[in-house]
């Protein structure tokens, strides 16, 4: 394969998910497999390698450059999981390799950091870890191109991160990474193997992953012959300098598509008036174009909804009833429930200051407390002895999914216990909850089940006067939503019944929030199209990835020698 190859073919795959760290990946999984280059029939067999290696090994033993090795506890010989190529055997890391971990001394970060102070950077040596330079020493243990291996935590169920790389030059290593010398073997080449390698079952550990010595050293190891290990790790090398500039080009891609949407974006967060009506068809008519991934149809999303409750998704109607009429209407309301007796007289509102209003009302609106629109219900505390597997269910905070109430988890009480709690404990359908504690503090859901349900403490159900709830439903999904739900508690996020009472709400005249919501639905369409769209090309590219790969990695003679030149 040749960089030409996998360019002509890179356009069709450029945009699939993860397409470059799979690419990697491939790459290295070809090359440990003998795939990625030729092999040619005058180098001399790993078998024959693998006694020099041995006679090494005795030879650096003798003379004190390193440790007489221990007969390594396998009982069986080495077993690789893939049929090795021509001139390759199988070998334990421990064969072609010294483990060094008895030269590692542990130094604590207080202990490393006295030992640095006042020094600079070039009189200092590199300080490793399980996967990276931890920092500066002024001491060395090692000198020499060495294979570090991880051998603690979650590297070994993560296959695009890093397990193994190279170290050179005089450095320390703490006691959390294998160190490795290769004896007449590529480090290189090591390094590219082990970070292909299945560890599944080889990590020992409870709660923590752990790779103990006597495990790594009986990795299994397909062994090519050294002459090809160097063309292995050349050819690795170039196409992994291919990938990187794939990479790069792919995030330009990226971050001009990101430049581009965000300024989109921001001229209707921040509309000038005079060229609002341009600034939101060119958004709306250019933004399907722009969002490749989800994460900006989320920023579609919520652009949406802060132009709908800022009045300016509709055109205004002066014919509408102004909000202030409406207010009249609803204020008779609540005082007609309380003369029956189906609703408390409520407490006096503090007056709107100006420090809290956000941004300028459109026509006919009104900025109102929202406890002159709602009545907020609250849960019941039931006892953690009234919960059981079925009978009457209780929605709990983690009962709000997706903005519906789902019961797939729902605990329950029974019906003696059920008949027990007041009538305001009870969610009618279509009812709006709200989460008022945790981290979904403020999300909100409608009751879609079509089943009695009973209202558990710290989820509220909010009743409306007279407006539209989906209306409200949108302002409590906007960015003022989201500072009301962070703003109040300390470590654990929480609402209070008066908190979301005097939180303020632009309204609008009931006509127009009736044409916000519409507006609003068929914008949400789009998006859901437009997500729809976005998962089905992203499963096309997926397949055409791996046929590309297939198709453009595998050398035509992957199998073959060729004649020595």
């Amino acid at each position: 394969m040749t960089p030409e190859r996998l360019l002509a073919h890179y356009e069709r795959i450029a945009d699939a998910p993860d397409a470059v760290a799979r690419l990697r990946r491939f790459v290295l999984d070809l090359a440990v497999r003998g795939k990625l280059v030729p092999q040619v029939a005058g180098d001399e067999p790993a078998s024959e390698l693998l006694k020099r290696i041995a006679k090494e090994k005795v030879r650096l033993a003798k003379t004190g450059e390193i440790k007489r090795d221990k007969p390594l506890p396998a009982t069986s010989d080495p077993v690789v999981d893939f049929d090795i190529p021509s001139g390759w055997a199988a070998a334990y890391l421990g064969d072609v390799s010294v483990c060094l971990d008895y030269r590692r001394v542990p130094i604590n970060s207080t202990e490393r950091e006295g030992r640095i102070e006042g020094k600079v950077p070039e009189n200092l040596f590199p300080y490793y870890g399980a996967t990276q330079q931890q920092g500066w020493i002024d001491d060395y243990l090692f000198d020499g191109e060495l294979v570090l291996l991880g051998e603690d935590g979650v590297p070994f169920f993560e296959p695009l991160r890093t397990k193994a790389y190279l170290i050179t030059g005089k450095s320390w290593v703490n006691n959390h990474a294998h160190v490795f010398q290769g004896i007449l073997t590529s480090p290189r080449f090591l390094v590219h193997y082990l970070n292909v390698f299945d560890y599944a079952g080889r990590v020992v550990g409870a709660t923590r992953a752990k790779l103990n010595q006597a495990q790594a050293v009986v990795i299994p190891v397909a062994l090519p012959p050294l002459a090809e290990q160097d063309r292995i790790v050349a050819k690795v090398d170039e196409l992994m300098a291919l990938c990187d500039r794939l990479e790069a080009a792919r995030a330009e891609r990226e971050a001009t598509r990101d430049r581009v949407a965000a300024a989109s974006l921001a001229r209707l967060n921040a509309p000038d008036p005079d060229t609002f009506a341009e600034d939101t068809s060119f958004a709306l008519n250019a933004l399907p174009a722009l969002t490749a991934r989800p994460d900006q149809i989320k920023q579609l999303r919520q652009t949406i909804l802060n132009l709908a409750v800022r009045g300016k998704l509709v055109a205004q109607d002066a014919g509408d009833e102004p909000a202030s009429e409406l207010l009249k209407r609803i204020a008779k309301e609540k005082a007609r429930r309380v003369a029956q007796g189906t609703l408390r007289e409520q407490k006096p509102l503090p007056p709107i200051e100006v420090s809290e209003v956000e941004f300028e009302l459109a026509q006919g609106w009104q900025w109102v407390r929202m406890a002159e629109v709602i009545k907020l219900w609250n849960g019941f505390a039931f006892k953690s002895g009234d919960f059981q597997s079925s009978g009457v269910p209780v929605v709990r905070i983690g009962d709000l999914q997706d903005g519906v109430v789902t019961l797939s988890g729902a605990a329950c009480v029974s019906e003696a216990v059920a008949n027990t709690v007041g009538p305001e404990v009870w969610i009618p359908p279509d009812a709006l909850l709200i989460a008022m504690s945790g981290a979904t503090t403020g999300k909100t859901a409608f009751n879609r089940t079509g089943t009695p349900l009973l209202l558990n403490q710290r989820v509220g159900r909010i009743e409306v006067f007279s407006i539209s709830v989906n209306f409200l439903r949108f302002f409590f999904e906007t960015i003022v939503a989201r500072n009301l739900s962070i703003s109040f508690g300390t470590a654990i996020p929480n609402l209070s019944a008066q908190q979301i009472n005097e939180t303020i709400i632009p309204l609008p005249p009931l006509a127009e929030q009736h044409r916000i919501v519409a507006k609003v639905d068929e914008l949400m369409g789009l998006c859901d199209r437009l997500e729809a769209s976005l998962i089905a090309t992203a499963t096309t590219r997926r397949r055409l990835l791996d046929a590309v790969l297939a198709e453009v990695l595998a050398p035509p003679e992957s199998n073959e020698c060729v004649a020595a030149a």
